[in-house]
Formats: structure tokens, sequence, C-alpha cells
């Protein structure tokens, strides 16, 4: 497996293949601005010339400089081989470098996967009230970059 920065075509395959790899209508959440205005910081792995898998990420600065990762897909043929594990390393490895403090990621109390997956990597999760307007709860995962003092 080998990881490397977006390319306009990975974009556009991925718009293509999401809605198959997450079994259901999610294409408008790999919204352009994740490639044309946030793209500097997504992934793509690849095995024999092909992608696999990829993170759509950026960096926040407030209230503290954070790696956001939005949204993450893997081929349903390749999950539990550890292509999300080395995304969310290299992800992190990058944010790192730009000087962030702490990573953040967002998912439904429905999003089991997702749930078991952050833990599983070390990121703490809290359950907020609202978080996504009236009565959407979501949960938000974090994890310091830093020691905290």
């Amino acid at each position: 497996m080998q990881t490397r920065e977006i390319k306009k075509e990975d974009f556009d395959e991925i718009v293509e293949v999401i809605d198959r790899w997450w079994d259901g209508p999610i294409n408008t959440f790999a919204h352009p601005i994740f490639f044309y205005e946030l793209g500097d910081k997504a992934l793509i792995v690849e095995s024999d010339g092909k992608m696999i898998g990829f993170l759509l990420g950026f960096i926040a600065h407030h209230p503290v400089k954070t790696g956001y990762v939005h949204l993450v897909g893997i081929h349903p043929e390749q999950r539990r081989r550890g292509v999300g594990r080395l995304l969310y390393e290299q992800f992190t490895e990058r944010c790192k470098d730009a000087g962030c403090v702490r990573m953040k990621a967002i998912t439904t109390l429905g999003n089991e996967g997702s749930q078991r997956f952050h833990l599983a990597v070390g990121w703490t999760v809290q359950e907020i009230e609202n978080y996504a307007g009236r009565n959407r709860k979501r949960l938000v995962f974090t994890k310091d970059l830093v020691p905290t003092a």
C-alpha cells in the first residue's frame, strides 16, 4: 500500500465510487471544496496502482490548530486490512508537521464502525447535544497531539 496526496482524477473517482463504498447516498459529503480549497492535506491509498482508500481532511485554525478528518472511504474488499489506520497515521503526521495540537472527527450516534475505529486508534469521544442543530446529537472524537498541562 502506498499513500500519496490527492489529485483531481482521484477526486473524480471518489465521487463515482463513494455511494457504493458507503452503501448509500453520501456523495454530497465529497464536496469539491475538499479538493479545490481544502485539498492540500487529503490523501489517497493505492494498491497495485488502484485507489483503495481516501481521507478528505483539512486544518482548522480555531479555537486551536486542529487536523479535522471530514470523510474517509475504504474499498469494501480492502476493509480490516489497515487502510484506515494508515490514512489516519499519515494524515496525523502531516497535521503535526503543520503545527496542529489536536485531531478531530465527528460522526452520528448510529455509525458504530466509526465509533469502534476511533476508539481503537486511541481517540476519545464525547456525545454533544445539538451539535449539528436542534435535537441533532453528534459524537465528537478528539486526540491531543501535544501533552496538555
